[in-house]
């Protein structure tokens, strides 16, 4: 799954809530990576990550850095997340590895 967030939104608990959605409707019990392109600029509640690794069939969560982002993040969101957890300049290169946990 790739997401792409809109400029200046809050990542918060509610927001988190369609991702459940989106895994039950399109991945049923398959395995899935979460992929962020972050092509905008937006914040994250760093408690969301607590529940998204509670999505039984999510298997990583990538971030792919965007030309505006400024500020590298993901050594302190690793903090808050227990799955394998990865950051990458293209998203080829994060498709690649979704794909290489997803069939291992």
């Amino acid at each position: 799954m790739i997401a792409v967030m809109n400029e200046g939104i809050t990542i918060s608990l509610v927001l988190n809530n369609e991702l459940y959605d989106i895994a039950r409707s399109y991945f049923n019990d398959n395995k899935f990576v979460y992929i962020t392109h972050r092509k905008n600029s937006y914040s994250v509640d760093p408690n969301v990550y607590f529940e998204t690794v509670k999505i039984k069939n999510l298997v990583g969560f990538a971030v792919v850095f965007g030309d505006t982002v400024q500020i590298d993040n993901t050594d302190f969101e690793r903090t808050f997340i227990s799955i394998p957890f990865k950051s990458f300049n293209n998203i080829d290169e994060a498709t690649s590895w979704g794909n290489y946990l997803c069939c291992s």
